[in-house]
């Protein structure tokens, strides 16, 4: 029996249900298939690999952000370092004060703050009522340093649910003075 492709509806469905042996023989009898077409199944295996395409292509447009401000206050780090081996959601950029410069789309994903919620506002609007004063002032104390350094903090999304972010925070200098700050987080736990 022939089967004509263009009235087939749903094919690629039922198709996609059958396992190898009996895709095998189905497809044998349908006329038009070609090989090398996969039923819908391959989505799956195809999926996968676009949306980690996709997030790949998300991390360097962020490195080439955090890179044009870089040349813009004249950084003499080398910031593709700082992103090396790293894991990270959210990065945010800020100035001496701890004002918030720059975030990427990850952070808004993180924390359901939009970029112009947080523009100029400090990190601490993150902050609530279980987010420990131990690791508040550890944090005050090492951004006065001039050393990279890692905290696990518990933050707050603009819905109020809380979770626990891994903080690594890197100082960033323009003629051996420090000018900014950029935090890689991730949600732990």
């Amino acid at each position: 029996m022939k089967y004509d492709l263009k009235n087939m509806k749903g094919l690629d469905i039922y198709l996609s249900t059958l396992n190898k042996e009996e895709y095998d023989v189905v497809s044998a009898k349908i006329s038009g298939i070609h090989k090398g077409i996969t039923p819908l199944m391959s989505w799956d295996i195809y999926s996968d690999q676009y949306f980690r395409s996709l997030n790949e292509a998300e991390r360097i447009q962020d490195i080439n952000q955090v890179k044009s401000y870089a040349k813009k206050y004249n950084w003499q780090d080398n910031v593709e370092s700082i992103f090396e081996k790293e894991v990270f959601e959210a990065i945010i950029l800020t100035d001496l004060s701890q004002n918030i410069v720059w975030v990427n789309k990850g952070f808004s994903k993180m924390t359901g703050y939009a970029k112009s919620d947080v523009l100029n506002k400090r990190p601490g609007l993150l902050q609530g009522a279980n987010t420990s004063r131990t690791a508040k002032s550890k944090i005050r104390s090492k951004l006065r340093g001039s050393m990279p350094f890692k905290e696990i903090i518990t933050n707050y999304r603009k819905n109020g649910d809380p979770y626990e972010c891994e903080i690594k925070i890197y100082p960033l200098f323009s003629n051996n003075n420090k000018t900014h700050f950029i935090a890689l987080e991730r949600q732990v736990g």
